[in-house]
């Protein structure tokens, strides 16, 4: 049993805010330390410039908290390279979306062949992005932007309209929704979550049961818990939320994220040379090797 407090970030979702002011952490007997980071840094913790630069970078350097959450493609890559174990227990689901300005000439997603299309770089926007356009056009056709940072980066850049298209999500995808911008089209996409260090796995559980309790809660009373979005943005953005027309966001799913989910994920990556040097640099395919499962 470790002596440290169990550590937790929240990752752009509600959940960890409704258990954490419930009480639910506590009602499991989860000693932890709640950090936030988004906020009290103005948004700087999430926003890393560079067109190389992006979530699966920020597994590569170390994250702190004992469970950190990105989308499934990079925990995916990450954990098979030995930068924790994707915890293989439970997924989620977060909305997301491709939006223009009101009055681009853009409205349908053939229009974007050859739009720069501001994504993180190895993160959820980047795959979804694809994943959702490649239904409509060749890969030749697809020009994704790397060079705008992380989310909050991206998000100024369209509202400031330096940015022709974005791919946004969760609460910035709900943001640009109510002020207006054209959603093109729709690249919800899978989150996994990635165990690092030595968390105790009964204080996992823990953790697990209290966020079960929290998704409950949402579920039943979107409306009550939209407002936990202002912990997840600067300050600056604040005086344009209206959280009252926002969505429940990011949904946890109680279900394992399979080997079959895995394998399907690594061949996809690969396919489209995400990752230099293909499968080779994506670490071992043996699902046993890269994830955790308690339950």
């Amino acid at each position: 049993m470790k002596n440290q407090k169990f550590i937790i970030q929240p990752h752009f979702r509600l959940q960890e805010w409704v258990a954490d002011e419930k009480g639910y952490f506590a009602d499991e007997g989860l000693e932890y330390v709640f950090e936030e980071t988004v906020r009290s840094t103005d948004g700087k913790s999430h926003d890393k410039d560079g067109q190389k630069s992006g979530a699966y970078q920020t597994f590569e350097k170390g994250r702190t908290s004992d469970v950190n959450c990105a989308c499934h493609w990079t925990v995916n890559v990450a954990a098979s390279n030995g930068h924790g174990k994707l915890w293989a227990d439970v997924y989620s689901v977060a909305p997301a979306g491709i939006f223009v300005p009101h009055d681009s000439p853009i409205r349908s997603p053939e229009e974007l062949a050859g739009v720069p299309i501001s994504v993180g770089y190895q993160s959820g926007s980047h795959y979804s992005s694809i994943q959702a356009l490649e239904q409509y056009l060749p890969a030749d056709k697809i020009s994704l932007s790397f060079t705008e940072g992380m989310l909050f980066k991206r998000l100024d850049n369209l509202l400031e309209g330096k940015s022709k298209a974005s791919t946004l999500f969760s609460g910035p995808y709900y943001l640009a929704e109510q002020l207006g911008y054209r959603k093109i089209i729709d690249t919800t996409f899978m989150i996994a979550s990635m165990i690092t260090g030595t968390p105790d796995d009964e204080d996992l559980k823990r953790f697990l049961r209290a966020l079960k309790r929290a998704q409950r809660d949402i579920d039943l009373r979107p409306e009550l818990y939209t407002h936990y979005y202002k912990n997840e943005f600067p300050v600056r953005y604040h005086g344009i939320m209206d959280i009252r027309r926002w969505g429940p966001g990011e949904r946890i799913v109680f279900e394992p994220y399979t080997a079959e989910a895995f394998a399907q994920s690594r061949d996809w990556i690969a396919e489209r040379e995400i990752f230099e040097g293909g499968k080779s640099s994506m670490g071992t395919d043996t699902y046993t090797d890269a994830v955790v499962r308690l339950t």
